[in-house]
């Protein structure tokens, strides 16, 4: 919860005391949302090791190596562009009806989407496939908010330590997924080369497997999710309201599968604020971090693949899908075991803001193992040295994940009451969904000019490591810790 004003002198130079006794991680209720978050990673990772080879399937191309990127930006930015668009209605919503019904719809939207991406066979198709996933999506918003509802400031830390369980097994199995099982009738003939629907659709099956484990998921939310927001509002009420109105007189109380906040268990509730009184300072702040972040780690992520795929003689690493998948999943498995066993205690000690600094100030050198690693592969082939400078990138970028949990952190912080949690995430994802149609669509495009003969090959490296010190300048606007926040409220 939000807690009331302590002290409005709290210096911000100095660290405000942790409290010492700590509540207990609410299982029964947290367990699920750990199964929430694999979906979005699952998803994600299956398309990333053959999306090159698809849109070069599809024939979009011609032929043109270098316009292999340029579509992959186009597919990313009108998914970024849809979900910018409805993530903060989406968010909002959930304060007013509840964080289930929202996260059961983004799941379906989900699954629909997979099934759909594995059968089109033009480059329209696609981009209707991820359209419809990111128009039904209201991204991490919902979770996060929903994190926000069922911890405290004592066990939310301790809470983002477990979180990479799920991502770094949706990234692992993910990678593995779409590594391995694309085109399944040429790598597998012995088993699927009878199959005329895998032949036709040769990326149907990674889709459809993903989509099979993300429908177990739904009904698992279906059946033992409980709703956080104890005060709700029916959807044909705010319809009749102008959606999202200032005053709702027919809004209920949950039943008893409601989760109350035990600390405060008579409080009175607050109500979801306007748009308008939700963009303090404090909430720009964050909206600022969030956007260079995801920015730069959304232009890092987009490139890495495509290095990854594109010949060695135009800068990249001539690597196939295998190994790609093979690489992410060990770069999710690594990042995964560094937060669940350091973050809790890295945040104890060290705070909010110097983890974040040190994880966007990572993005340095990571950039510059780019270069290095493709001059590698030119001089001595794929070998243990290029091997060595791709493990050290990827480790890197653990740092650069815990960045995200720390912004969380300042998003709770920054809410003006705890009924606007949803809005307030909502508008900070929109920020980071700002990030992520500027980042995948400019460097993807950079990186294609800059093969081009005749233009500086490394345009994308000057490119990448001026967003890593935008990412830190606005990171300095946020406080030693988000307490000097909270208890200035």
């Amino acid at each position: 919860m939000i807690p009331p004003q302590d002290d409005e002198e709290t210096p911000l130079l100095q660290r405000p005391e942790q409290p010492t006794a700590k509540t207990p991680l609410p299982w029964d209720q947290f367990w699920i949302l750990l199964l929430l978050e694999m979906p979005g990673f699952l998803s994600v990772r299956t398309l990333a090791p053959f999306i090159p080879q698809l849109i070069r399937d599809i024939g979009v191309t011609h032929g043109d190596e270098s316009q292999v990127s340029y579509y992959i930006a186009i597919l990313q930015l009108s998914s970024s562009v849809v979900h910018t668009l409805t993530v903060f209605h989406w968010s909002r919503l959930s304060d007013h009806i509840g964080r289930k019904p929202v996260l059961l719809t983004a799941l379906l939207a989900v699954v629909i989407s997979m099934f759909s991406y594995g059968l089109s066979k033009t480059f329209l198709g696609l981009v209707v496939s991820r359209v419809v996933c990111a128009a039904f999506d209201p991204g991490d918003a919902v979770i996060k908010t929903l994190l926000m509802d069922i911890t405290d400031a004592t066990n939310m830390p301790k809470a983002y330590s477990y979180m990479p369980i799920p991502s770094m097994i949706g990234t692992s199995i993910g990678s593995l997924i779409g590594g391995l099982l694309s085109r399944p009738a040429d790598r597998f003939p012995d088993i699927f080369g009878r199959s005329e629907l895998l032949r036709t659709y040769p990326y149907l099956l990674p889709c459809s497997i993903s989509a099979f484990f993300i429908s177990i998921i739904w009904l698992v939310v279906y059946i033992c999710l409980k709703e956080s927001v104890s005060t709700r509002t029916p959807l044909w009420e705010l319809v009749k309201g102008g959606f999202f109105g200032q005053s709702y007189p027919k809004s209920r109380q949950s039943s008893s599968n409601v989760i109350v906040d035990p600390a405060n268990p008579g409080e009175v509730q607050s109500k979801p604020l306007p748009l308008r009184a939700l963009l303090t300072s404090k909430v720009l702040s964050v909206m600022a971090s969030y956007t260079t972040m995801g920015l730069f780690h959304m232009a890092f992520s987009s490139i890495l693949p495509i290095f990854y795929a594109t010949p060695i003689e135009l800068g990249g690493l001539s690597l196939d899908p295998p190994r790609i998948g093979a690489l992410l999943a060990a770069s999710g498995i690594i990042q995964g075991i560094f937060q669940l066993l350091s973050y809790a205690r890295l945040h104890h000690h060290f705070g909010a803001r110097t983890i974040y600094i040190t994880g966007v100030g990572s993005g340095i050198p990571i950039v510059i193992l780019f270069p290095v690693t493709n001059a590698l592969a030119r001089a001595y082939g794929i070998g243990m040295a290029v091997w060595l400078c791709a493990a050290i990138q990827l480790t890197l970028k653990t740092s650069l994940i815990m960045c995200f949990p720390c912004l969380t952190l300042f998003i709770r912080a920054a809410a003006p009451n705890r009924a606007s949690l949803g809005a307030t995430a909502g508008i900070a994802e929109v920020a980071l969904a700002v990030g992520r149609i500027i980042g995948p669509a400019s460097a993807a495009s950079v990186f294609s000019y800059s093969l081009r003969q005749g233009h500086d090959p490394w345009l994308i490296y000057y490119f990448l490591t001026a967003i890593a010190f935008l990412a830190v300048g606005t990171g300095l606007l946020l406080p030693r810790d988000p307490s000097v926040w909270e208890d200035s409220q």
